[in-house]
């Protein structure tokens, strides 16, 4: 009966948006879809995470210049973009990696749980797992496209430490790069009943010389589902067809 009463309460603060209880401790609850939105500090939406150039080191720099977006400011049609296949790109749409997941324009559904949280991602379906048990980070691992992350409750807010991250992805879709050596820091929080921020720290001394980052601002969509968005849909199915008949 206690197991019982336990997750019906755990469900109904799921639904409800009510904090959940866990462990006989309520936890704020940050579920729910959500999609970024234009503030102040996210000037150039769904590019960067900030107006200008982060304080890049020389390494960095020099694999800036070589980087080509396939979108904003600095757009090429022959984008190298790891993400984002083109026409003459056709080999994109690897994971974005953190935090320029949360780039993508595609909303998110966060699912909370006891000892782990979820960022269900309509972009590729990608998961991310947020383990909030208390564990330290698996460095076993090695080295991830989403890296590894561990959260604890601060108050109301999440406090999420993530590393083990490959070198393969871009900070942002501006083409800021970063090292194997990138440590994130996110803070989230519900500022209220429809919003939702996240403040992120991003720290990598081989490619910037002093951390940086910005904060994000989600809104709740309760009426939305998250739906099949698959990022291969943007590469030339005919293209690839006409390729494989070729070989025959």
């Amino acid at each position: 009966m206690r197991t019982q009463r336990a997750q019906s309460v755990l469900l109904l603060g799921i639904v409800a948006g009510l904090p959940v209880l866990v462990h006989g401790q309520q936890t704020p609850n940050l579920s729910g879809v959500w999609n970024l939105e234009s503030s102040p500090t996210t000037r150039y939406l769904s590019y960067g995470f900030m107006a200008g150039d982060p304080p890049m080191t020389p390494w960095a720099e020099e694999r800036f210049k070589a980087t080509r977006p396939s979108f904003g400011p600095r757009s090429f049609e022959d984008s190298n973009d790891p993400v984002n296949p083109t026409k003459l790109n056709s080999a994109g749409c690897f994971p974005p990696g953190v935090p320029r997941i949360y780039l993508q324009p595609f909303p998110m559904e966060i699912i909370q749980t006891p000892g782990r949280v979820l960022e269900f991602f309509e972009f590729n379906h990608f998961v991310r797992q947020i383990f909030t048990d208390g564990r330290p980070h698996n460095t076993a691992l090695g080295a991830t496209w989403l890296g590894d992350s561990i959260g604890k409750w601060e108050g109301d807010t999440l406090v999420v430490d993530t590393i083990g991250f490959n070198d393969k992805t871009w900070v942002d879709r501006a083409g800021h790069p970063h090292s194997d050596a990138l440590h994130v820091t996110e803070r989230m929080r519900r500022a209220n009943d429809t919003t939702l921020q996240i403040e992120i720290t991003i720290e990598d001394p081989k490619a910037y010389t002093k951390p940086w980052g910005a904060q994000l601002q989600f809104r709740a969509h309760p009426k939305w589902n998250i739906t099949e968005m698959v990022c291969e849909d943007n590469v030339n199915f005919d293209d690839f067809l006409k390729n494989e008949a070729a070989k025959k």
